[in-house]
């Protein structure tokens, strides 16, 4: 069985909606795309090559894969992370029926949740989603994300599509690596932990009783 990682660039509110530019997903009217560009330092790029290091194949939702398709086989042959995407297997989750262009590319259509559960039971390396926003939300619904690889910002975008969306369900998880560009984004790895064990700060009320002797305490003095 084979693990299945999550990346994606988030806001400090969670959206993760258009981080490369302005007309990349302008879906219900969002103007902010391309927030991510600014902030880009040399440990972030470390970050992000050792997401690369590992074999991995691109799990991609039909949007992310278009943008991609259309940038990253046209890059220079001397590009690292254009060099290995461009060469591995990319899955693609979609209900089209139009060709995928882009070389290693394999079409899954029907029930992406059934699908990808099947080539998680397989050997193989890991299944690498990026971006892929209404594809996550299927992935956490049926449970299917192993690994979360998250670069958060720091900003404040107020509304767009949300990592945490819809698809999410309560579940714990366990923070195994943490660094800060020197533009302020956090760089965090979170693997599952199981389920949520909740608690409480209130104290504990007292018995009657204890209330009797504490009130005769008083009138004692």
């Amino acid at each position: 069985m084979r693990k299945l990682v999550a990346a994606a660039f988030v806001s400090l509110d969670g959206v993760m909606q258009a981080p490369g530019g302005p007309r990349e997903d302008p879906t219900g009217s969002f103007t902010q795309g391309g927030w991510t560009v600014n902030y880009w330092d040399e440990p972030m790029g470390q970050f992000m090559g050792g997401i690369f290091t590992d074999p991995f194949e691109l799990l991609l939702g039909r949007k992310t894969y278009e943008i991609f398709a259309a940038h990253w086989p046209f890059v220079g042959k001397d590009d690292p992370i254009g060099k290995v995407f461009n060469a591995v297997t990319k899955y693609v989750a979609t209900t089209s029926t139009d060709p995928l262009t882009w070389a290693n590319s394999v079409a899954l259509r029907g029930d992406a949740a059934a699908e990808i559960a099947r080539l998680k039971q397989q050997d193989g390396p890991v299944l690498l989603t990026q971006g892929s926003s209404g594809l996550l939300q299927t992935l956490l619904a049926h449970d299917l994300i192993d690994e979360f690889r998250l670069l958060t910002f720091p900003l404040v975008l107020g509304q767009g599509k949300r990592l945490f969306g819809q698809g999410a369900k309560p579940q714990a998880l366990r923070l195994t690596a943490n660094t800060i560009s020197t533009t302020g984004v956090i760089m965090s790895v979170y693997e599952r932990a199981g389920a949520i064990k909740t608690g409480t700060f209130e104290l504990a009320q007292p018995s009657e009783a204890e209330i009797e002797r504490r009130e005769r305490i008083k009138r004692e003095g």
